[in-house]
């Protein structure tokens, strides 16, 4: 019997997905230069190009073997949505990186706390060499603090930094983000998570540690 479930964050995707046919394609494609033909909008986001259907607004990207095409997660679907419909008008990158806490908004108070991202922590842990190779497969820029760190593009248009120190024999690794300070002019703050959340799972995918 084929399982019919549909989980909480499909429906969200989903719904998602309709709304987005009500805002207006030309003001997104002029905004960020997108490709586009009659059908679809392109837009690459940690470095896999995904297409937007213009008719349905389902997001896609191709198999590993480019045969066909596949439905994108919701981490995925909710962060291209968020920069393409909810960022404002004329919103541009910043050259400084901050924190979340270090933004110029209240919202870091429902940050949903530092272990977030543990198992991915603790994944690159003696990993320095992996983690790097993955950073510079996505396009990553080298920076200067931390252990391994990079400038990485979550979009062409748009970068983040991730910081990380392996441990030792007193600490534990430690994982970080810097964003731009404008990040919040194209994202909302709890999307922030989702985009990072991807970027984390591309990165464990091609550093082969994701077991």
């Amino acid at each position: 019997m084929r399982n019919s479930f549909v989980s909480n964050y499909d429906v969200m995707r989903d719904a998602m997905e309709a709304a987005f046919l009500a805002y207006n394609q030309s003001v997104m494609i002029d905004k960020y230069g997108l490709s586009h033909n009659q059908d679809f909008l392109f837009i690459s986001f940690v470095g896999i190009t995904y297409r937007i259907n213009r008719f349905t607004g389902r997001v896609e990207y191709p198999s590993a073997t480019a045969t066909a095409y596949l439905h994108a997660d919701y981490n995925v679907s909710m962060t291209i949505f968020d920069v393409l419909c909810y960022a404002r008008p004329f919103c541009r990158p910043s050259e400084t990186y901050v924190s979340l806490s270090g933004l110029k908004s209240g919202a870091q108070a429902l940050s949903p706390g530092s272990d977030l991202f543990k198992r991915q922590r603790d994944l690159f842990t003696g990993k320095c060499p992996q983690l790097k190779a993955a950073c510079e497969k996505l396009g990553g820029i080298p920076q200067q603090v931390g252990d391994v760190s990079y400038k990485i593009p979550l979009f062409d248009f748009l970068p983040v930094i991730l910081q990380f120190w392996d441990a030792d024999e007193e600490f534990d690794s430690v994982l970080k983000f810097m964003w731009n300070e404008n990040i919040l002019d194209y994202m909302h703050y709890e999307t922030t998570f989702f985009a990072a959340s991807h970027l984390l799972s591309r990165l464990t995918e091609l550093a082969g540690v994701n077991s």
